[in-house]
């Protein structure tokens, strides 16, 4: 085997591990290794420690995380775990080994109050513990210094697993009526276009250039909406008639803060890697389409 065409994806069973999944036949030339937590518990330092022993590979994407934004208000424990001392200690095995390290991060960790589109300098303050520790986890590996890069990205959506647009699918045709939050703005990511966007970084020669410095990019669809604008759009693009209602955060209280603005400047991403992101809605309706074949 190759050792420079291995890959090894981190949460295989999530959604942008399914997506990579999905799309892995365009990329023949590499091989690659999906994981889940039976293979490698992140919540476990001499889990991942295991799992590596023996085991080597050109690239590490990690795409698992502690993700439950209002369960970790409780289990600050866990979430730290899995989103800080995990990442650290994949970010030392990653330079050790030389590899690529590819974490995902979030716009949870800035405080969602600009009026302009987040940059990857901008200052951060996360308002819950998932953002804290998604943070420290990025504050870990940009110390560490492997190479590779952090990608933050929102308002994740696809064919797989638990989300927003399955969710509201499956609501909308259950009832007459539904009431979704019009004062939280920012942009959704269809999790194959961000998986096609890392495959095309891994085999970009400006990665393979760079020998130091941590990166650190913004990634989501094109455009901008509110959570009841995407909810309003699923529904027209899937012939759904359930009646929606906007309302705001406040008439809907959760453990956790939300962001009340989280669009992020992909101007950085879009530059050093040649990428062309599309439109969120023309993303929305190539996973409608896959969901309804």
């Amino acid at each position: 085997m190759d050792l420079n065409k291995t890959i090894l994806i981190i949460g295989a069973t999530g959604q942008l591990g399914q997506s990579i999944k999905a799309i892995q036949s365009g990329y023949k030339h590499y091989q690659l290794t999906y994981i889940t937590r039976k293979d490698c518990d992140l919540a476990s330092v001499d889990s991942i420690n295991r799992f590596f022993t023996n085991r080597q590979f050109k690239v590490i994407i990690n795409c698992a995380a502690y993700t439950a934004v209002d369960k970790a208000e409780s289990e600050a424990d866990l979430a730290g775990l899995i989103n800080q001392q995990a990442v650290q200690r994949l970010a030392e095995i990653a330079k050790q080994q030389e590899a690529i390290f590819i974490h995902l991060s979030t716009d949870y960790v800035f405080n969602g109050e600009s009026f302009e589109p987040y940059k990857e300098a901008d200052l951060t303050n996360p308002q819950g513990v998932y953002g804290q520790t998604k943070l420290n986890g990025e504050q870990a590996v940009q110390e560490i210094n492997p190479r590779g890069l952090i990608i933050r990205t929102s308002w994740v959506y696809s064919e797989y697993g638990h989300n927003f647009v399955k969710t509201m699918l499956k609501l909308g045709r259950e009832r007459d009526e539904l009431k979704v939050i019009f004062d939280q703005i920012g942009t959704p990511t269809y999790a194959l276009d961000l998986a096609k966007a890392i495959l095309t970084i891994v085999s970009h020669p400006s990665l393979e250039q760079q020998h130091s410095n941590f990166r650190l990019y913004h990634y989501s669809n094109e455009g901008v909406c509110s959570w009841y604008d995407f909810a309003k759009t699923i529904f027209e693009l899937s012939g759904i008639s359930c009646q929606l209602k906007p309302i705001e955060t406040k008439d809907y209280p959760t453990a956790a803060k939300r962001p009340h603005y989280s669009l992020l400047n992909k101007a950085q991403i879009k530059q050093s890697f040649d990428l062309k992101i599309p439109y969120w809605k023309d993303s929305l309706q190539q996973c409608l389409n896959n969901l309804n074949n």
